[in-house]
């Protein structure tokens, strides 16, 4: 940047100069031709006040002068030239300097000579008698100027380029130093900011970037604590039934057992292994919505009907229980993902069976309006106190841990709602005190657009 701005310095002082020179060398020669005028009119009112007293033997005696006499008869003959002879000249009456000074008494002008054949200037009197005395003298030229001044030329050209040097090389150092300076770890603390409004989009910019930076690397290390904390509750998890499996089966192994027991633990081997298998497969989908379902396509499907399969699937749960689940409400369409649905629905209902007292009911309802559908599961069982509402849908997060280590849950059911319904932006709301239920209520937005 500081080479650029040098050079585009250096390059608009070459440009002033040569505009100067530009401008100021036809001024110096319009007032070198100026002076050259002053001169002739001089010359030509003391040569003529010697012609009217002496006439032709005054120009005769004229000698070393370095200007051109021509004197001329009213009618335009040549009586004298001091250069050419006054034989071989033509009439003169409408040379424009002539015609002025028969009219006027004096008259210049300024052409190319074709007797001398060269571009002259002329001053014109007429005298006394009538008669016109006409000086003229070689006109210089743009060249002859140039060349008679080059070196003063030179010499300033060379000047400012110098100037120009020094002062494009400071001021180029000053311009950038306020940016050299930036400080980028704290951008809004900059001086420079204050020095140079040009670049408070970019202190902005750098400011916006260093917070998203910061937020970026806070949610990495929350999710990094996620995925500790999980992968300790997984292996915590799944350590539990494989001990109790484990413990069985050596029993049995070294015949310790009466053949009696022998069904009892096998069905107790059966039960750890299917809670160990309920709890990798909700992990695997749990990896699966955390991806956002990627590679699995949406379509149109019936969140009534998919509620319908997932109260049938759980019924048996249910009557071991004692609970009596119901289903109510309209089909209502919606564009989403059938098995991910599903896993939300499922899991509400369960979570509604695992926490409600025998007895009770499970109700499961599934309405449109006219800001989208809503799906709400409501318990009458233990509740959950305010306090512990934040929390539920964390992994493995259990508000009564020994209520769930009774019936079998992984921790993981209500972090398969929250990501499912994350996937189809939809909005979880709960309603729960202790004693008194819950009511978990799922919107989903309005989607009428095509399939995809």
């Amino acid at each position: 940047m500081r080479r650029k701005i040098f050079f585009s310095i250096i390059f608009v002082a070459l440009a002033m100069q040569l505009v100067s020179l530009g401008i100021a060398v036809p001024l110096l020669y319009r007032h070198l031709t100026e002076e050259q005028f002053q001169r002739i009119r001089s010359e030509v009112a003391l040569v003529g006040m010697g012609v009217e007293r002496n006439g032709l033997d005054y120009l005769e005696t004229l000698e070393g002068v370095d200007f051109r006499v021509t004197w001329i008869t009213p009618e335009g003959a040549i009586l004298y030239d001091s250069e050419v002879s006054s034989a071989v000249m033509e009439n003169h009456l409408s040379r424009e300097e002539i015609v002025d000074a028969l009219a006027n008494g004096c008259g210049e002008s300024s052409r190319y000579s074709d007797t001398l054949s060269e571009r002259r200037l002329y001053t014109a009197r007429r005298l006394d008698d009538g008669s016109v005395l006409r000086l003229s003298i070689n006109q210089m030229t743009i060249l002859y100027l140039l060349g008679q001044y080059s070196l003063p030329l030179l010499g300033v050209t060379a000047v400012g380029l110098v100037v120009a040097f020094a002062i494009a090389s400071l001021l180029s150092s000053k311009i950038v130093q306020p940016i050299n300076e930036l400080n980028l770890d704290e951008p809004m603390g900059n001086t420079a900011y204050d020095v140079y409004t040009e670049i408070k989009p970019l202190i902005l910019r750098l400011e916006q970037q260093h917070r998203q930076l910061e937020r970026d690397k806070k949610e990495l290390e929350k999710t990094s604590l996620i995925r500790q904390e999980f992968t300790a509750n997984a292996s915590h998890e799944l350590k539990t039934p494989l001990h109790v499996i484990s413990g069985y089966a050596e029993l049995l192994e070294n015949g310790l057992v009466k053949e009696d027991d022998a069904h009892h633990f096998a069905a107790l081997i059966h039960k750890e292994s299917q809670r160990m298998s309920k709890l990798v497969e909700d992990i695997i989908d749990l990896s699966f919505l955390d991806s956002g379902a990627v590679g699995v396509t949406r379509e149109r499907t019936d969140l009534y009907r998919i509620a319908q399969n997932a109260v049938d699937s759980l019924e048996k749960t249910a009557d071991d229980a004692g609970i009596t689940v119901t289903l109510q409400g309209e089909h209502a369409e919606m564009n989403g993902i059938p098995q991910v649905l599903y896993g939300l629905v499922y899991n509400l209902v369960l979570n509604a069976i695992t926490y409600s007292d025998r007895g009770t009911s499970v109700k499961v309802s599934v309405t449109r309006g006219d800001h989208g559908i809503r799906l709400t599961v409501l318990d009458h069982g233990i509740g959950i106190p305010l306090e512990e509402q934040g929390r539920i849908f964390e992994r493995f997060y259990r508000v009564d841990k020994s209520r769930s280590k009774d019936v079998g849950g992984t921790g993981l059911g209500l972090s398969i709602v929250k990501h499912a319904a994350h996937i189809h932006s939809a909005e979880i709301k709960l309603q729960s005190a202790p004693g008194k239920g819950s009511a978990f209520t799922v919107y989903f937005p309005v989607d009428e657009s095509p399939e995809k």
